[in-house]
């Protein structure tokens, strides 16, 4: 049976299916040699065309004021594609429209395809563009009717011969494999970069044209996570924006899944990627601090967290915190206006109840005071223990380590199995420093509940 290429081209009212209309399609008919049948026509996409449109196109609303629906036409246009190769510059923009207008009436359109800017990157390499009007240029490929469908669905034509006559390394076959996954790339994503990707725990990037990271994702298996993008062919504005813009992606190998997680969290605070909507939000964190004031007593502030102040204790927010302070002071009988929870020109409200020894008016020595402050620490301390998290490494030779200093994520890395720390100096000297994030905390503390086994206490 001879092998039938359908190419096409069509004209839009916009650039994403969900929300637009077709206003004109061509498909010719391609055996590999010559046009062997084609068709063309204005639709009527029953909403009103830009007028950016009507000047880039030529297409004004009275040109397809009776102009037949894509209801009239679809089972035409369906018995052409059915079957055949699905072939377009730019493929998924073209398909995406044509399998979303099919499916509103009825049809379910399943062909490979082809996408002609990919073909000639891999044909006709070290070209200075790969847009259809460039492309057709350097060819010498001479358009009639540019963005028109008609027009462009011919010079496409041309240039689909034109590589099939140069393809002498079977780039075509190769794309037409079912396992290359090479028709749902972006056309600016070669399958080369796609294979690279290894099949393990980590963070992948999305860059733009300029290489600016515009997307951060983490993934338990970065591959099949990097491919799920593509072949979800969403027919959204967003979506369809987001994939035309991709034109290069990296990304960093993590022992597990939770450095993933960690990780790009951390990434998406610290590069704030256009594509990005979760984990954005600024964090408003608090923290307790202790001083000593002039006469020598230790006072506890509760104050936004600093990044270079040592903190006794964090807290997500300022009510937590004067919850918990409050019910400190009462549990080790500490002054409220030394523990900032009253001003320092108010009587002691813990006073007149005889809940407070009297140092706010010095009636108690610091010496005394203050030994109830660090006696409250260190039992603070207790409740928040120094940890690690030992697991599967990026390979056999080594350990993933996440480190925890106090209940405050602190670092993770790679160890040697036969190198594990004892004391948490020792474990953050070990691993790379990162910020620490209410997220990050509360997946760390959800994790060791659910795996103690491992869980390493640091001294």
């Amino acid at each position: 049976m001879e092998r039938l290429f359908a190419i096409v081209d069509i004209e839009t009212t916009g650039s994403h299916a969900n929300a637009h209309g077709i206003t004109e399609i061509a498909i010719c008919i391609h055996n590999g040699q010559s046009i062997v049948d084609q068709f063309e026509t204005l639709i009527n996409p029953q909403q009103e065309i830009p007028t950016f449109i009507q000047s880039l196109t030529g297409i004004s609303n009275d040109d397809v004021k009776n102009a037949p629906t894509f209801e009239t036409v679809a089972p035409q246009i369906f018995a052409m594609l059915e079957d055949k190769i699905f072939v377009a510059h730019n493929v998924n923009f073209d398909y995406s429209f044509i399998n979303h207008h099919l499916k509103r009436e009825g049809f379910t359109l399943n062909t490979k395809k082809l996408c002609t800017v990919r073909l000639a990157r891999k044909i006709l390499p070290g070209l200075p563009s790969y847009s259809l009007g460039k492309l057709c240029r350097s060819l010498n490929i001479r358009i009639e009717n540019r963005h028109r469908a008609g027009g462009d669905a011919f010079a496409t034509a041309t240039l689909f011969k034109m590589m099939v006559d140069a393809d002498e390394h079977n780039f075509i076959e190769e794309a037409l494999n079912a396992r290359s996954k090479e028709e749902a790339l972006p056309p600016y994503v070669s399958r080369l970069q796609l294979e690279q990707i290894p099949r393990q725990p980590g963070v992948y990037y999305f860059r733009d044209k300029k290489d600016k990271i515009i997307y951060v994702g983490k993934a338990k298996n970065l591959y099949k996570r990097v491919l799920s993008h593509f072949l979800n062919n969403d027919t959204h504005k967003n979506k369809q924006d987001f994939l035309r813009e991709i034109r290069k992606i990296s990304h960093q190998v993590c022992g597990t899944e939770l450095q993933a997680l960690i990780l790009e969290n951390i990434e998406i605070k610290r590069l704030w990627p256009e594509k990005n909507r979760a984990a954005k939000h600024p964090e408003k964190r608090f923290a307790l601090y202790k001083y000593e004031d002039q006469n020598g007593y230790l006072r506890l502030a509760i104050g936004k967290k600093q990044k270079y102040m040592q903190a006794v204790l964090s807290f997500a927010s300022i009510a937590e915190a004067q919850r918990l302070m409050r019910q400190w002071c009462a549990d080790y009988e500490l002054c409220n206006v030394l523990c900032d929870l009253q001003k320092s020109n108010m009587a002691c409200i813990a006073l007149e109840e005889n809940k407070c020894k009297g140092a706010c008016l010095q009636k108690e020595s610091a010496q005394d005071y203050n030994a109830r402050v660090k006696a409250f620490i260190n039992e603070a301390a207790k409740a928040m223990p120094s940890y690690m998290i030992v697991d599967e490494g990026r390979n056999r030779l080594e350990k993933s380590c996440i480190v925890v200093d106090k209940g405050v994520f602190c670092g993770m890395g790679y160890i040697r199995e036969n190198e594990l720390p004892t004391g948490v100096e020792e474990a953050k000297s070990l691993v790379t420093a990162y910020p620490s994030y209410l997220f990050i905390e509360k997946i760390l503390s959800d994790f060791v509940l659910a795996h103690p086994q491992k869980q390493i206490i640091l001294n």
